[in-house]
């Protein structure tokens, strides 16, 4: 599907990955000697799976004390997973944040995000990235004990915010929730690189000019 882009009222962006440079690869590098057992440990301990589940509610305490208890021999490297969380945290992606910026100073479109992140640690990413409180609303799975690729959480998104799908894009880097944000009615865009989602949006007249 595809939205009628003379109709678009609203644009939804993800955070990490999309304007948030997150990777547990900038902590783990510290921790570990070589890539390939930092990479394994990140594949069959602290997986992608796992951490998922925080941000569908479930508290960071319950999440490294059940690992730890199925594996005791790795109990320094999963306690780092949180408790040196921050260092996860490289930056802002300052390609989209000029994307944002520009369209939020447009006017012309209101701007929501819609984010799985444990609400533990979202206060810590709202002290340290200001361009946050640019939008009109976001949407954290962690406070809501839901996340992506649910569709409940599209339909809650919708509702909170007053979002009708049909007039609305959503701009995630994981495809698995752009098809799903698809099914459930709102269009979306799979975000690779600032660039290619300037590029994007330039063809779909959704920006006028060239602002990176």
């Amino acid at each position: 599907m595809q939205t009628n882009r003379e109709n678009l009222t609203t644009i939804v962006f993800d955070l990490g990955g999309v304007l948030i440079d997150w990777n547990p690869r900038y902590l783990y590098r510290e921790i570990f000697d070589d890539d390939e057992a930092m990479e394994l440990f990140l594949e069959k301990i602290c997986t992608p799976e796992w951490n998922e589940k925080q941000d569908a509610g479930r508290s960071l305490k319950e999440a490294t004390d059940s690992l730890i208890e199925n594996h005791p021999y790795w109990d320094r490297e999963i306690r780092a997973f949180y408790g040196q969380w921050e260092k996860m945290l490289h930056g802002p992606i300052e390609g989209t944040v000029k994307i944002l910026d520009y369209l939020v100073k447009q006017k012309k479109y209101k701007i929501f995000a819609l984010t799985n992140w444990s609400s533990e640690t979202w206060p810590i990413a709202w002290d340290i990235f200001p361009f946050l409180d640019w939008f009109e609303g976001i949407l954290v799975s962690g406070r809501e004990e839901l996340a992506k690729p649910d569709p409940n959480i599209y339909k809650l998104l919708f509702e909170r915010f007053d979002i009708n799908p049909e007039d609305a894009l959503f701009i995630d880097d994981n495809l698995r929730n752009v098809d799903a944000s698809i099914k459930a009615g709102m269009d979306a865009v799979q975000f690779t690189s600032p660039e290619d989602l300037h590029a994007f949006l330039l063809e779909q007249k959704i920006i006028p000019t060239h602002i990176i």
